[in-house]
């Protein structure tokens, strides 16, 4: 006898609003591998209905009913596949080797990354094309060592679009970046916003987008295949951004909830922006966490239950997905995206410098954006996942040489 709903928790959310989706934080390559290690931490009693949950996720077979109605994905989280796939993968990337003799290693990096991208577009683009070009995307990020090289972006750009008609390019959050943005926007290709935490960044974006597609509409560019998201990495502007050390510098303490509610309270706030605006963009909310106990309750996601409601995509990586299917089966979920933080706890934020210049639409110019604390932390993580990558292939290299 199991009481494990029918229903997983990503199921249930976007129940609350349709238009809602949720994506894939990962390389689709992994997916299966994934999915197996998960069954087998499930209960013999609830492995028929996680089993069931877990195809409904991803399933090619029936691609317009699955629940990943997209894909995220960068140098960072590739670098799994080889950690899942590592034998597959060096005997592909021995036989790059083997057609390039000369190649070096930053080049071999990027062919290879460029692959495993072109592999996860292809697993999406049934339903990519069953959408009618509204789902199906998957997200390829820039190197995330040239945040601030507007040309080397674009070049990287233009050659990963190339690759699937469904990839979307994920660009940073610096004023370069917009640039870029806006540009990309003007040919038609489909964008996503990372390395973006706050408010002014978010509005930023807006604009590049709106100029972007203003460009676009006087040379009657296609316009068909072409989307736009702003990522909100919320956990990671409070904690690689240390919020409750920037409250302690202010001579405030921040318990778990004031901190979840600052991360909330920011894409509440531009979410309600882009739907004043009628913008084209969506908000993509990442970057989520399974919080300790508050309020009394077992176990919170904050990240999802005090948005639930809103016009989103919620892109999820498998971690988080597996902390929600061992831990959160209870979750419920109603309508609060509309609900607006404690006046109280607002109040204390707005002391805090750091939440004031996050919560305001001009906190920030672009030019600060690349000094904001949580770029620099996930810009540096980001950047040594590459170099991970590049390791691996460099190691292939040596060896064949």
């Amino acid at each position: 006898m199991t009481n494990r709903k029918e229903k997983s928790v990503l199921e249930r959310l976007i129940a609350i609003n349709p238009e809602a989706e949720i994506w894939w934080d990962s390389s689709p390559i992994i997916y299966d591998d994934w999915k197996q290690e998960v069954l087998k931490e499930i209960p013999a009693e609830d492995k028929e209905i996680v089993q069931k949950q877990l195809k409904r996720f991803y399933n090619p077979e029936d691609p317009q009913s699955m629940v990943f109605r997209g894909v995220t994905t960068n140098p960072s989280l590739s670098m799994a596949v080889f950690e899942i796939q590592k034998a597959y993968w060096e005997k592909f990337v021995d036989s790059l080797i083997d057609k390039n003799p000369h190649i070096d290693q930053e080049r071999l990096f990027w062919m290879t990354y460029k692959e495993i991208v072109k592999r996860g577009a292809q697993m999406y683009m049934p339903l990519f094309e069953k959408s009618n070009y509204k789902n199906g995307y998957i997200s390829a990020q820039v190197d995330p060592r040239y945040i601030e090289d507007r040309e080397k972006m674009l070049e990287q750009a233009y050659d990963l679009a190339k690759l699937s008609p469904n990839v979307m390019i994920k660009v940073p959050g610096t004023k370069e970046g917009y640039e870029v943005i806006k540009i990309l926007t003007s040919k038609g290709i489909a964008t996503n916003n990372t390395l973006s935490f706050i408010l002014p960044q978010f509005i930023v974006c807006a604009n590049a987008v709106k100029e972007g597609l203003e460009i676009a509409k006087k040379n009657k560019v296609d316009l068909s295949k072409w989307r736009s998201v702003i990522t909100d990495m919320m956990a990671r502007y409070g904690d690689l951004g240390d919020l409750p050390g920037k409250g302690r510098e202010s001579g405030i303490e921040l318990s778990e909830a004031d901190v979840r509610w600052a991360e909330v309270a920011i894409i509440k706030k531009a979410h309600q922006i882009l739907k004043e605006q009628k913008h084209p963009s969506k908000m993509l909310a990442c970057s989520m966490r399974v919080s300790p106990p508050v309020e009394d309750k077992k176990v919170a996601v904050w990240h999802l239950e005090k948005i639930a409601g809103g016009n989103f995509v919620y892109t999820c990586p498998p971690k988080f997905i597996k902390a929600l299917i061992l831990k959160c089966d209870e979750l419920e979920f109603s309508h609060q995206i509309e609900e607006e933080p404690p006046k109280e706890v607002l109040d204390k934020l707005l002391k805090i410098p750091y939440f004031e210049q996050a919560y305001s639409e001009d906190g920030l110019s672009a030019d600060e954006f690349i000094n904001h604390p949580a770029l620099i932390a996930t810009a540096k993580e980001f950047s040594n996942r590459t170099f991970g990558m590049l390791n691996f292939v460099s190691a292939r290299l040596e060896k064949k040489r």
